[in-house]
């Protein structure tokens, strides 16, 4: 009797599906769950980046082209204010300090990127301030800071057309001494002290929230079959 109940069932199932105002019903109740939850992901997730965005301060350098010789210089400005801003942050313990060190110090900044600038031959212009910028999605070792805007040391040298180095200065996860360093075993444990456990959890484990269609694998069947 079972066996039986069961094949009418698959008979009755089988025989909507072949009905295309069925087909269309369904369709049209699959997109709107799917986007509902694209929605609500995709908020959660603008939701996280504020956050986070709210307990770090990014390092920011804009070289003046995509030439050879100018991506170059702008990594020896990097170098150089890096390993200034090192010394002078590291008993930071806070957001705000960090904050109040960078702008005490912007003059300094400036004339330290100018330094470099004039050392190696350049006339380039620089300005230097702390800003909100637009940053993509970066890896930092492990950690991978969702893209959005950011609270950021921001160097620009000369037009500021060329392509960009993005870091973090607040907590320090880009400098050792006097180098440019990612540390994977150390840049894990600076970031769980600044951050939410559910705010470490997304940068470390790296998520995307992109949806994934795995649980609705019938879509395209029934697109195709319209």
């Amino acid at each position: 009797m079972k066996k039986c109940g069961f094949k009418r069932i698959a008979a009755g199932l089988s025989g909507c599906f072949r009905d295309k105002k069925f087909r269309r019903i369904l369709l049209g109740a699959v997109l709107a769950a799917v986007f509902s939850i694209t929605a609500s992901q995709v908020l959660y997730a603008g939701q996280i980046q504020r956050q986070i965005a709210g307990k770090v301060i990014r390092f920011h350098v804009l070289a003046n082209s995509d030439t050879a010789e100018d991506q170059q210089l702008k990594l020896q400005v990097r170098d150089a204010v890096g390993e200034m801003m090192q010394e002078k942050l590291k008993n930071t313990d806070s957001m705000t300090e960090c904050r109040q060190i960078i702008q005490d110090n912007l003059d300094e900044i400036r004339r330290c990127a100018e330094n470099v600038i004039r050392e190696k031959g350049y006339a380039y212009e620089v300005e230097a301030g702390l800003e909100q910028s637009r940053f993509p999605r970066k890896a930092y070792g492990r950690a991978v800071l969702p893209a959005g805007e950011y609270e950021a040391l921001e160097i620009t040298i000369g037009s500021g057309e060329g392509h960009n180095w993005w870091c973090v200065m607040y907590p320090n996860l880009c400098f050792s001494g006097s180098m440019y360093r990612i540390d994977n075993d150390t840049n894990g444990e600076k970031l769980e002290q600044v951050l939410s456990p559910e705010e470490y959890k997304v940068v470390m484990e790296s998520k995307d929230y992109k949806i994934r269609f795995r649980f609705l694998k019938f879509l395209d069947h029934l697109i195709e079959r319209r």
